[in-house]
Parts: C-alpha cells; sequence; structure tokens
C-alpha cells in the first residue's frame, strides 16, 4: 500500500489468505477514509475534528451492539470485527492518532513521536495479528516495533512533504542536538548537520525493525512471507536514505521493479 502512513501494510495483497483479504480490505478503507479527514482536502480544524468524532460514535455504537450508521462501519463491523471478535481498542487508537494530527504539529522528545506511533501504526498490525490468529506477548511486541519502525521510515521519507502541511516529525530536542533549525527545513539545505541527523533517526528506526524482524519468521505460510517482504521493503527505503545522502529536499526514495525483485528473492532466502 504505498500511500501514505499505510504504504508499509499489505492490503489485498495476492500472497495473502483469501479469507484475509476482505477484512483486511474493510479494516483498510476505515483506516484510509480516517487519515484522508485527518489530512486531505481545505476542511477546517474543527470540521476534522467532528468528523472524526463521528466515527468514534460509530464505533460505540458497534461496542453496545448496535448497527452502524454508516456504511463505512457497517462494512469494518460485518466483515472484520464481528466475524473475528475484534478488540475496539486498535480502532480508538487510531482514531486518537487522526485526532492529534490535527492539532499537533509538532513533538519535543522522541518519546513523544513514538507514543504517536503506539497509536497511528501499532495498531494495524495488532489487528492484522489479531485476523492471523496470533496474540501472544513476544508476537505482539515484535509486531509494534516493526510498525513503530515503518512508520518513522515514512516521517523521514517524507520531512518536505510534512513540512508543507505545517508539520515537522523530526522531535525538537534531536533538532537542537544536531544544530538543525526549522529555517534549513524550509530552505531544503541537506548540509552536514542535517545529514548526522537524519543518519540518527534512520538507525532508530533500523533498530526497531531490526528487532521485530524475527516475527517474519515465526508467522508461518503466506503471512510470514508478505511481512518479511514489508520488513526488507522497510530496509532498502533506509538504504536509499543513506545513498542519496539524506536529500529528502530533491528525492523522495521509493522503491521500484529491480527492488521488488530483491524483496521477493530475499524473503524467499529468509523463510
Amino acid at each position: 500500500m504505498p500511500v501514505n502512513h499505510y504504504e508499509n501494510f499489505p492490503v489485498g495483497s495476492i500472497v495473502l489468505p483469501r479469507r484475509l483479504r476482505q477484512p483486511i480490505h474493510a479494516v483498510y478503507a476505515f483506516a484510509r477514509t480516517a487519515d484522508d479527514i485527518a489530512d486531505e482536502g481545505e476542511a477546517s480544524n474543527e470540521s476534522r475534528l467532528q468528523d472524526l468524532t463521528g466515527l468514534e460514535h460509530e464505533l460505540d455504537r458497534i461496542r453496545k451492539g448496535e448497527t452502524p450508521q454508516t456504511k463505512l462501519m457497517q462494512r469494518l463491523n460485518n466483515e472484520a470485527i464481528a466475524p473475528f471478535s475484534m478488540p475496539l481498542e486498535p480502532f480508538y487508537d487510531l482514531l486518537s492518532a487522526f485526532k492529534q494530527d490535527v492539532v499537533k504539529k509538532r513533538y519535543q522528545t522522541f518519546g513523544e513521536l513514538v507514543d504517536y506511533c503506539r497509536r497511528s501504526a501499532n495498531p494495524v498490525g495488532r489487528i492484522l495479528l489479531h485476523l492471523y490468529g496470533e496474540h501472544d506477548p513476544v508476537s505482539i511486541a515484535r509486531s509494534d516495533g516493526i510498525c513503530t519502525a515503518l512508520q518513522l521510515i515514512n516521517f523521514w521519507q517524507d520531512v518536505a512533504v510534512d513540512w508543507e502541511k505545517g508539520r515537522v516529525y523530526i522531535p525538537q530536542d534531536d533538532l537542537a542536538r544536531f544544530n538543525v533549525t526549522e529555517q534549513q527545513i524550509a530552505e531544503g539545505k541537506a548540509d552536514f548537520a542535517f545529514q548526522r541527523l537524519m543518519a540518527h533517526e534512520c538507525e532508530r528506526a533500523f533498530s526497531m525493525l531490526k528487532g521485530g524482524s524475527p516475527l517474519g519468521k515465526t508467522l508461518k505460510g503466506r503471512i510470514g512471507f508478505e511481512l518479511r517482504m514489508i520488513i526488507i521493503g522497510g530496509q532498502l527505503i533506509l538504504q536509499k536514505l543513506d545513498g542519496i545522502k539524506y536529500d529528502v529536499f530533491n528525492e523522495r526514495p521509493v522503491l521500484d521493479k529491480k527492488d521488488w525483485m530483491i524483496i521477493v528473492k530475499r524473503a524467499f532466502q529468509k523463510k
């Protein structure tokens, strides 16, 4: 799904078991819609928050055993939540993160940013694990590490894009530590200080991705293969960021056909 926050999660991949494609589509539709409410168009912050609260109220209806009013949430309930007895907390967490995106444009510390990822990315991994029937604490912790890492990688790809939206996800403490100012970001200056800063942030993401990577082997069959491809894809993006010396102002690293051939080959080799 190479689009925005959810680009690193599978949506209808032919690799996935057929029985999971429909519920994953329903989950993606919910997440994509909520993310677009928070991000896209010219709506006011008040309007965005009101629409997201509307989705929360729909979750409340599901929790009470009532029928949701919108087709989006009826589909989510009928195709994913009800058939798989899914917990609702991950969906509430996602909406909490989307609301935060509307009003919070800066993060003082890395801990604050990780807390955001805990609600913006980790719930998707937990939802997928639940669909796969994996509930053990080790798998959940590894999934959280992978999801946070992928979210961070997306941030580091999109420093310039996010600046245009008025957002800076690089922690303010880190900007100060490496003597990088927001003015440099505005001017698109990938100087040595910015390169050191980005290398530091990417190393953090790499460590988290590596820590969670054993999950790609413990999950069996198609699901494990899909996850291994996702992990390898994240690693390749980090390599590409290093290869362009972190000049994300002139080039946003993406995966091309050659990269996908590498990804598939490595995913098979690591099973």
